[in-house]
């Protein structure tokens, strides 16, 4: 069988100790941002990207090792086990050629192969096919076949017989894993995708208007074209085929199985060989080219999703400010919650700013009060419906405050799904679903981590097909995602959520619900260790999770920083040579600079560990998001009527695609500003130019009202 470790070293471009070693900690239960943080000697500093490609590749490895000790023992039952087939099958890489092999061996449903069989032709197939060599001689194919006329075997005619005969070396040709393996990569380099919409739908009538008459090369074909080919067929809007030269691949076949010059011979194998094709071959093969492309297609569909997901979670908080959250709405009202420095809901009340005179005097002063009651300093509105009228009226009222509140647009997305979910019912069982919705849209803003944890990814509106892609893998990358930024930004754990609490390393769902009920029960943890305390929470969690954890004014200030605790003593020895309380020692960064690491360098604790202690105490409790920053949507843009061609207008990125940006300019639609028009020079990845949740200039290229598209351009802007 395979030696899984070395293959993974040559894949990965990695030392043999580098995943042996990493194979071992992941199979010990150490979390990948554990191992990139906290074991790079074991590791020679492997960084997450290499870990999880490293984890991904074994475990598919792994997976396929056990399918073929499956299939070696299935076709060793049937007794059909050779040397040579065992080589092949334990020497494969792919799962696609472990099946092409195993294929001739499958349980099958009765074929027509298998009734042949069952009519005793087998002989005369194995007849045909001894002729099949250079020197055959002349032979009579009818003469023979008329031998296996029966009644009782039910073979009438000479002629059924050779059919039956045709039958079994079909199926046998079919059946060959270097002949499906060739036509496979001939699809793949040669085919063309070409689709059609169907004659319900008259032109410009449906969204996949662009695929009324498509052709493109297989191998051509961008990820999101695929993905919207394959939902206009689930949704019997188009259709989709592999258009290629047949007789190429008929020529091939026969290159390969035809040996004789006998004529007889070689139109009885040209006719089988069009029949292998045509019935057994051509709609599974292309169904595995299609299938393939699909796979590529969301593969690279997730990436996208995961690129977008990291960048809106690592998104600059606002800060954990007094805030003021406004869900807007017409007749309904716009729904304002309070919450203070610390995300605790305080108050909410209901205001009309958009209906009668009297009531918008009522909403403002109602604004007015709880600004100064409660000396806000953001004030968080969602981008759904009114938003810009119900910024437009904050505007207003903010004219008669002298201390003013930041004010920003904040994308609502998901907030509805967090609102009636099982989480926000738990957290607010009294408060009706729309103020739920409030006080998520004011806590994204203060911290926009903290609070998209709680929401499912796919909710969120950064994916691109998400809906259409392969949902297991979608949700293991998405997970891993969110578990990557939790463990690179840290967790306050006085404050954290149950929810964040989940995805810090090493911390299940039970053990987080258990945090949180120790602290509310003895209070604020003053130091790391208390945790030990925790029911469940042995050891190992311990070793996982208590570098991720911060507390804030705690015993020890090293708890407030990404030193895990099994380093204190290093930086306990640090602080006695500097003759520095350990109190101060993140007070003297420029003696730290001074240090030298290699009198520190033990068993457990090499360089790279040691720089990242230095590191940590220079600025201790360092949030590593960017700096906050937020658009200014321009005044008297509310509609997407408002809009005129040339317009130059501030807007922020809300999703990124392959083929382009979404930008939110203030018009309840986001624009579409094509990859050809995100720089003045040729870019072929929109994520090299922006990301999610980022401030753009755009100029309004084309508004088409009808269809609610909005074409953008970054290039002619100066940003």
């Amino acid at each position: 069988m395979l030696n899984i470790p070395q293959i993974l070293a040559t894949e990965i471009n990695l030392k043999s100790h580098q995943v042996q070693n990493a194979l071992e900690l992941l199979a010990e239960g150490a979390t990948i941002p554990f191992i990139a943080r906290y074991r790079k000697e074991r590791t020679d500093e492997m960084n997450e990207v290499q870990l999880r490609e490293l984890a991904d590749r074994y475990t598919y490895l792994t997976e396929l090792e056990e399918r073929k000790s499956a299939i070696l023992s299935a076709i060793a039952q049937q007794g059909k086990l050779t040397d040579e087939l065992k080589a092949k099958i334990s020497s494969c890489l792919q799962k696609t050629e472990l099946e092409d092999l195993y294929l001739p061996y499958r349980p099958k449903r009765r074929t027509r192969a298998t009734i042949a069989r069952e009519k005793g032709l087998e002989p005369l197939a194995d007849f045909i096919k001894s002729l099949n060599i250079k020197n055959a001689v002349i032979a009579s194919l009818e003469e023979e076949a008329a031998k296996y006329i029966s009644e009782t075997q039910g073979v009438k005619t000479a002629e059924e017989a050779l059919k039956g005969a045709a039958d079994i070396l079909a199926e046998e040709v079919a059946e060959k894993a270097e002949l499906r393996a060739y036509i496979r990569d001939y699809l793949l380099e040669e085919g063309v995708f070409v689709s059609r919409i169907k004659d319900d739908y008259p032109e410009g009538t449906t969204k996949f208007e662009m695929y009324r008459n498509y052709q493109i090369r297989v191998k051509n074909i961008a990820p999101h074209n695929m993905l919207a080919l394959c939902r206009g067929e689930t949704e019997k809007v188009l259709s989709f085929e592999i258009a290629f030269d047949e007789d190429t691949v008929l020529y091939y076949l026969e290159s390969k199985e035809i040996k004789t010059k006998v004529r007889t011979i070689r139109d009885f194998y040209q006719a089988m060989l069009k029949d292998a094709f045509n019935r057994l071959m051509k709609v599974s093969l292309m169904g595995e080219v299609i299938s393939e492309i699909k796979v590529y297609a969301d593969i690279e569909s997730i990436k996208t999703f995961e690129t977008n997901l990291r960048e809106l979670l690592l998104s600059a908080p606002a800060g954990m400010k007094p805030t003021l959250a406004i869900d807007p709405g017409f007749r309904t009202g716009c729904k304002v919650a309070v919450l203070d420095q610390t995300g605790q809901f305080l108050e909410y009340q209901a205001v009309f700013p958009h209906q009668a005179a009297e009531q918008r005097l009522k909403a403002a002063q109602t604004v007015k009060n709880l600004i100064e009651k409660y000396k806000i300093e953001l004030i968080a509105i969602g981008n759904g419906t009114a938003s810009r009228e119900t910024e437009e009226f904050v505007t207003q009222v903010l004219q008669n405050i002298e201390r003013k509140p930041v004010k920003v647009m904040v994308n609502e997305s998901g907030a509805s799904i967090y609102s009636a979910s099982k989480v926000a019912l738990e957290e607010f069982p009294d408060l009706d679903i729309t103020v739920r919705g409030a006080i998520s849209i004011g806590r994204r803003l203060q911290d926009p981590l903290a609070e998209l944890v709680k929401i499912d990814p796919k909710s969120i509106g950064v994916g691109q097909y998400q809906h259409d892609v392969d949902q297991k893998l979608l949700k293991k990358k998405l997970d891993d995602t969110v578990e990557s930024c939790v463990n690179y930004v840290g967790v306050d754990l006085n404050t954290a959520s149950k929810e964040l609490l989940t995805s810090v390393s090493g911390i299940t769902a039970t053990v987080a619900n258990n945090i949180v009920a120790y602290r509310n029960q003895h209070g604020a943890f003053k130091n790391r260790r208390q945790l030990l305390k925790v029911p469940k929470l042995g050891p190992k969690a311990f070793e996982q999770a208590a570098g991720f954890l911060r507390i804030r004014g705690g015993d020890n200030p090293l708890d407030n920083t990404a030193v895990h605790p099994e380093s204190y003593s290093v930086v306990e020895a640090i602080a006695s040579d500097l003759n520095v309380p350990l109190n101060q020692v993140t007070q003297i960064a420029e003696k730290l600079k001074k240090t030298n690491l290699k009198k520190y360098v033990n068993d457990s604790v090499g360089e790279p560990t040691l720089r990242d202690i230095l590191s940590e105490l220079e600025k201790p409790g360092r949030d590593p998001r960017a700096e906050f920053k937020y658009a200014t949507f321009r005044e008297g843009i509310k509609e997407i009527r408002d809009l005129k061609v040339g317009m130059e207008l501030e807007g922020i990125v809300t999703n990124v695609a392959n083929f382009g940006a979404f930008v939110d300019i203030g018009v309840h639609q986001d624009g579409l500003v094509h990859i050809s028009q995100l720089a003045d020079r040729f870019v072929d990845d929109p994520n090299k130019v922006v990301k999610v949740g980022q401030v753009v200039k755009v100029e309004v290229l084309e508004i088409n009202e009808k269809l609610k598209r909005i074409s953008l351009s970054m290039k002619t802007v100066k940003q």
